[in-house]
């Protein structure tokens, strides 16, 4: 039994990273049915991780509720919100709401009213981390950082109205029919397709190639980790 557990997920993952990475080179029908086959079971895979995750997410909070944890009364809000939205989604699936701009579920409705308001109200507290670490990051300490900090003042200067406004404040000149300084826009766009694009470039190029690596260790049985042991 060990040795099935120890070798079978081995043989599957070589088995079908072998086979899905020479599909591409192979432009056949049987093959490309055999993709779309497969592709349907990731989605049934998918669910069903889905289902996996929300029971977890139930004992967790569930056993969480039970030793009286610290912040356990979130755990109610979260059994009201989840039992909620799928009471409604089941049973009042087909309830239309008027609204200002038409018709929509009672779902919908909900959805729009209190998930969004939620996630926005989430991401405007991650700008409080994301200017911390901007401030920690933009300290001009190296040539590298100097220039990451003009480049960040030149597209966070052109992002803001007060920006814009001090910008045009600047006088300009006609030097051969170009005009200087350029407009703050044209900088900004400059910098985010040239500049940045570039780096960019690099970043994804340097992900392509550690996910190819990571790959091949996985079907040749190199990495394991997935096996829930790093032995």
């Amino acid at each position: 039994m060990d040795y099935f557990k120890k070798w079978a997920p081995v043989v599957v993952a070589f088995v079908m990273g072998t086979f899905f990475a020479l599909q591409y080179y192979i432009p056949h029908p049987f093959t490309d049915d055999m993709l779309t086959g497969m592709s349907k079971w990731f989605i049934v895979i998918g669910g069903v991780a889905m289902g996996l995750g929300v029971v977890s997410l139930f004992y967790s909070h569930f056993y969480k509720i039970k030793r009286r944890a610290p912040a356990w009364g979130f755990s109610f809000v979260m059994f009201i919100a989840l039992f909620g939205m799928i009471a409604v989604g089941i049973y009042f699936a087909n309830t239309e709401v008027v609204t200002e701009t038409g018709k929509q579920t009672l779902y919908g409705w909900i959805y729009q009213n209190f998930m969004v308001p939620l996630q926005s109200t989430m991401f405007s507290i991650l700008a409080f981390y994301v200017a911390s670490a901007a401030f920690r990051a933009f300290r001009a300490k190296t040539k590298e950082a100097t220039l990451l900090l003009i480049a960040a003042i030149i597209v966070m200067f052109a992002r803001v109205p007060m920006g814009e406004y001090v910008y045009a404040q600047i006088p300009t000149l006609q030097i051969a029919g170009v005009t200087l300084p350029p407009a703050i826009g044209e900088v900004t766009s400059w910098v985010m397709k040239t500049i940045n694009m570039a780096a960019q470039g690099g970043i994804s190029l340097g992900i392509c190639l550690g996910v190819i690596a990571m790959s091949l260790k996985i079907i040749f049985g190199i990495e394991k980790s997935y096996l829930g042991s790093n032995k």
